[in-house]
């Protein structure tokens, strides 16, 4: 049975933090934001948070999610949200390569298929989010209630695929079409 050395068992005296971003949503689709109490100011010439910048105030909140923080969002209507949003994994710096004295000779990308257009058909709320399943994507109904989704030709050949099904999340409406 192994034991864990005398120093891990002693308790750190520095307690562990996550700093608390409070959102309260006014009834104009405003916000007030707040990190652990002081004031998160909009960027300059935004006059006021709204609802449609929350990610926007997490990045400014945070550095740009270098650091994990507690969200907790209160809505006009009373309810309460709490979240705890991890700090963003940032890759490695790639290496900066030293220049090769010896010309380079141009490498010709290779274009794959081009997408397969998917007609949904009509009975879609118009900008309703619309699966499309295997799922490979999502895309948006038009204005008039249209749905069209494009698929990569190398997920539906791996998927060996023969059909899709469009399904509108809010109106209910299911399209199956084939791929042939």
């Amino acid at each position: 049975m192994r034991h864990a050395p005398a120093s891990a068992a002693v308790p750190s005296s520095v307690p562990v933090s996550v700093p608390h971003l409070v959102l309260d949503v006014h009834d104009d689709g405003t916000l007030t934001a707040t990190l652990d109490t002081r004031p998160v100011d909009p960027p300059d010439g935004v006059s006021a948070w709204r609802r449609a910048m929350f990610a926007q105030i997490i990045d400014h909140a945070t550095g740009d999610r270098t650091i994990a923080v507690r969200v907790t969002v209160h809505e006009s209507d009373g309810t309460t949200f709490t979240d705890i949003l991890p700090a963003a994994k940032r890759p490695a710096p790639e290496p900066v390569a030293e220049e090769k004295s010896e010309p380079r000779r141009a490498v010709k990308r290779q274009r794959g298929a081009d997408p397969i257009s998917v007609d949904g058909g009509d009975g879609f709320i118009a900008g309703e989010d619309v699966a499309v399943a295997l799922i490979a994507a999502h895309t948006d109904a038009t204005p008039d209630g249209r749905a069209r989704a494009l698929l990569d030709p190398a997920v539906v050949a791996a998927a060996r695929a023969g059909e899709v099904v469009l399904v509108g999340r809010v109106s209910g409406t299911i399209a199956v079409r084939s791929l042939s």
